[in-house]
């Protein structure tokens, strides 16, 4: 686990790893597949990343998970993305997926974001990521599996629409599985408010269900973690 002080070191630190990452997949495979991450924790990242100097033509991006908001919802995950990078990249050379939301229809929209997925992985069991960013809710969630919710249990599909009880609406989200067929998994974590969550998704013991601690779900992940988020003996 790297621990920083700060959120900032922790997002520069992240965006190195992440030109390294590509700069490496690019010159063996020629291509750079991402999963992005929504909510407050990654925007800092991908403020950095639109000052890097990469081949993007090669880098793809796609959504591990989104709201049931149209795209220019302000809490659209793939506004935030759109805000904080990707309006600030070439145009002609932007190569982005995002998830084309029916608010009025969830099933839909998680079944077309699959055929795009599978129809990028033709003849792959699994969609073969070379990065997955996640970050983690104070509840433990990661993605949009969230606690005790129906996704956490679905291993055929990739994408599903996963109803939030506790918030009233569907969310869209990559299935554990689909996370963990990336080549790598990085966590970025920060805020004192993580602190339990992060120790139980951290912890050996065997009576923390991935039912109650999705984030238990993803294996072998990177993680970034701010000083705050680490809970202290």
């Amino acid at each position: 686990m790297q621990v920083f002080e700060s959120l900032d070191e922790l997002s520069n630190a992240a965006a190195d790893a992440f030109c390294k990452a590509a700069k490496e997949a690019i010159e063996q495979r020629g291509v750079f597949r991402v999963t992005l991450s929504g909510g407050s924790t990654p925007k800092r990242l991908y403020e950095l990343l639109a000052t890097k100097e990469l081949p993007w033509q090669n880098v793809e991006f796609y959504w591990g998970d989104e709201r049931n908001v149209t795209e220019d919802n302000l809490d659209s995950n793939y506004r935030m993305v759109r805000e904080a990078l990707l309006s600030h990249l070439p145009a002609e050379s932007l190569r982005a997926f995002p998830v084309p939301v029916d608010p009025d229809n969830p099933a839909a929209t998680a079944e077309a974001y699959e055929k795009t997925l599978r129809e990028t992985f033709a003849g792959s069991d699994v969609p073969t990521w070379d990065l997955a960013l996640l970050g983690m809710g104070d509840d433990a969630h990661t993605a949009s599996l969230f606690p005790e919710t129906k996704a956490i249990e679905q291993n055929d599909r990739w994408f599903v629409e996963n109803w939030v009880p506790k918030m009233e609406t569907y969310r869209y989200t990559l299935t554990a599985p689909a996370i963990n067929s990336a080549r790598q998994r990085w966590f970025l974590i920060g805020g004192s408010n993580k602190r339990q969550a992060l120790a139980s998704v951290r912890s050996s013991a065997s009576d923390l269900p991935a039912a109650l601690f999705p984030s238990r779900l993803i294996e072998s992940p990177t993680w970034f973690v701010t000083r705050d988020a680490v809970a202290t003996a």
